[in-house]
């Protein structure tokens, strides 16, 4: 008999589910992780539970790639941002079980909540050399002056993952953040973190330069304080916070006038509805160019 052909049981290489941060792959600074289980109690993995000094590297990390990024041409961007859904399509079995036992849904209704969120990225992939022309342009002015607007990215984001939807609303939080040229820290579902962790394997090797987006496990309350006051995140997405921790995360984002996105009710939140520009004007910066115009011939004209 072949060694094939033996029948022997052999033990299951179960996967070992990583941070996300600066394109690599680290475990918890601090050595610490917590169960994970499915709807209903089963355990899944150990996922990494990360510490204050896990949520200042990933800031670190996000502010180098920053000037990369948002310095890349958008068409760039979508480029990326389109080759992100292209390996998620070709790792769609894993991520439709991932999905299925961190919500409860059925085989069916987990591959229809991937393939939403794969067609979200092509979505944003699409928007990041339109979004310019839509929220900026030329502004009549009483003067003999070109007056332009553009729109620039905030700078470096943390992103609170929404705590139901865990790959969906994951996804829809992060893509406009980096379409638009910013850079994301990103803390994923505290009870669903593994489609997200996941995610940070696709995005790995999707020409993503390391750094734009970093995946964060763990106690949601204990990471997003010290980000919250970190005076080198630039803006908060609190979509994931209930109402009590989105009004202290508000007021500690106040000392340096962080940029915040207050959380909607989780009963108005339609993650499979197309979801508009907002996401992505709200963390942008406006900037406006005055430039004079001249004159044209004896006339004295202008243009």
């Amino acid at each position: 008999m072949s060694t094939v052909e033996k029948s022997e049981a052999r033990l299951s290489v179960f996967k070992t589910y990583k941070l996300y941060v600066g394109g690599k792959f680290p475990r918890s600074e601090s050595g610490r992780v917590y169960e994970v289980t499915d709807s209903k109690g089963n355990w899944l993995a150990n996922a990494p539970q990360s510490s204050r000094k896990d949520a200042r590297d990933a800031v670190v990390a996000a502010r180098k790639a920053f000037g990369a990024w948002s310095g890349a041409t958008a068409y760039n961007r979508g480029q990326i941002l389109y080759r992100i859904a292209e390996m998620l399509e070709g790792r769609k079995e894993q991520f439709v079980r991932e999905v299925a036992d961190a919500e409860g849904l059925s085989k069916a209704k987990a591959a229809a909540v991937v393939d939403a969120a794969i067609d979200r990225w092509v979505w944003y992939a699409g928007w990041t050399d339109k979004i310019a022309q839509v929220v900026g342009g030329g502004n009549p002015v009483a003067g003999p002056f070109f007056n332009l607007s553009s729109p620039e990215p905030t700078g470096v984001v943390t992103v609170l993952a929404p705590q139901e939807s865990s790959f969906l609303g994951l996804v829809s939080v992060i893509a406009p953040v980096i379409a638009t040229g910013n850079t994301a820290v990103v803390i994923a579902s505290e009870k669903s973190p593994l489609p997200a962790l996941s995610l940070g394997e696709v995005l790995a090797t999707s020409d993503l330069p390391g750094g734009v987006v970093n995946v964060l496990s763990g106690r949601t309350t204990e990471i997003a304080a010290p980000l919250a006051a970190h005076q080198d995140v630039n803006a908060i997405d609190l979509t994931g916070a209930d109402e009590v921790l989105a009004k202290e995360l508000e007021i500690a984002a106040a000392d340096n006038l962080k940029r915040v996105l207050r959380p909607q009710p989780v009963d108005d939140v339609d993650w499979s509805a197309t979801p508009g520009i907002d996401r992505m004007t709200a963390f942008l910066e406006t900037k406006t160019v005055w430039h004079p115009t001249g004159s044209l011939g004896a006339s004295g004209s202008s243009y």
